[in-house]
């Protein structure tokens, strides 16, 4: 089938560099575009060729009545429209979906991010699992700081388990602060870019925001808080039962973490993985799983993960081989022992909340 469809202003967005945009639009809805004197014919089943007309026609209703949009956000409308079959371009974008976080306006950019989204939201615990470069870390923070500033918990409590990466801490200079801040650093990134940064350090110095190794949970129980896990996979099994059970009146838990990227010693399972299994049945948590159709950084990412994973299907066996062949002898402990003495109680003043 062939239909054709009077373009308006604004193709530059809808097109996108390079026409990124329209390649997004005929891959996912298996039809073949062209532009011929303002009009674009598009080819392919009737059905997806009803629902590639559709969005270019919305696209062009909203346009002309004064809504302006970045290519960016054109495809990453696209994308939802493309996964789910009942959501439209003109619902998409009415519905909005940006949120002001802090200084930054941010939308989700997938199905599966507009689900997580949702998740966080309506439910005290959420497991958002998959691959970097899906936004779950971010999103998770920039929801944590928009309840702070909305008053709806009294602080947020960011947490990593410090497992090391080919050196022992004990041997690097500084305090065990300075020591563990390289494997807390993203989540750093994160709050200085939805926070203003004298904010930040004015709620750290405060304990409003706390970021520590999650060997620094113990034994304490987070009230009125936002509490965020973040790379579950390399917690052992004890440390993850003791973070789901930190959970204290008034909070919300966000654990988020890659199974495919489990960096512990040899020999000892992932919580996350087994928390998975042990919880998935329990009333009022949500998981959310992404994949690499979800990765918003630059699109190589999505074809160099999914090459992984079929690397991994087909050659598994031989890939973890090799993979022992680089690794050293014997891999470095987590410093849960080194810093448990190290508690930090956290503050619960109200924060200077002003948007």
């Amino acid at each position: 089938m062939k239909a054709s469809v009077k373009m308006g202003k604004g193709v530059e967005a809808l097109f996108g560099t390079l026409d990124e945009n329209l390649r997004t639009l005929e891959r996912c809805l298996k039809v073949s575009t062209h532009l011929s004197d303002e009009t674009l014919e598009i080819v392919g089943e009737e059905q997806n060729v009803r629902r590639a007309e559709r969005a270019v026609e919305e696209y062009n209703e909203l346009v002309a009545r004064g809504v302006r949009f970045e290519a960016s956000e054109v495809q990453s409308l696209l994308r939802i429209m493309c996964e789910d079959p009942g959501a439209t371009l003109k619902g998409l974008a009415e519905a909005g979906r940006p949120r002001t976080f802090g200084k930054k306006t941010i939308s989700p950019k997938s199905l599966n991010q507009r689900r997580y989204v949702d998740a966080i939201e309506m439910h005290d615990m959420v497991f958002g699992i998959g691959p970097s470069g899906t936004g779950k870390t971010y999103l998770a923070v920039a929801l944590a700081v928009d309840a702070l500033l909305t008053r709806e918990v009294s602080r947020i409590i960011l947490a990593r388990p410090a497992v090391e990466a080919g050196e022992r801490l004990g041997f690097l200079p500084g305090t065990v602060q300075e020591k563990v801040n390289p494997y807390l650093r993203p989540l750093y990134d994160a709050l200085y870019d939805v926070l203003d940064p004298e904010r930040v350090e004015r709620y750290l110095e405060k304990g409003i925001i706390e970021i520590a190794p999650i060997a620094f949970m113990r034994g304490r129980t987070l009230n009125d808080a936002f509490v965020i896990l973040d790379e579950a996979q390399n917690t052992t099994s004890e440390q993850m039962k003791m973070f789901l059970t930190r959970l204290g009146f008034n909070s919300k838990a966000v654990i988020t973490g890659d199974v495919t990227q489990v960096d512990l010693p040899n020999g000892r399972r992932s919580g996350l993985i087994e928390a998975v299994e042990v919880v998935k049945n329990v009333e009022g948590i949500s998981f959310v799983y992404f994949t690499e159709r979800d990765v918003v950084r630059h699109n190589l990412v999505q074809r160099i993960i999914r090459a992984y994973e079929e690397f991994d299907q087909t050659r598994g066996g031989e890939a973890r081989t090799q993979k022992a062949r680089f690794e050293p002898a014997q891999r470095p402990e987590p410093v849960e022992g080194e810093l448990r003495s190290q508690k930090s109680g956290g503050g619960s003043q109200e924060p200077e909340v002003g948007r």
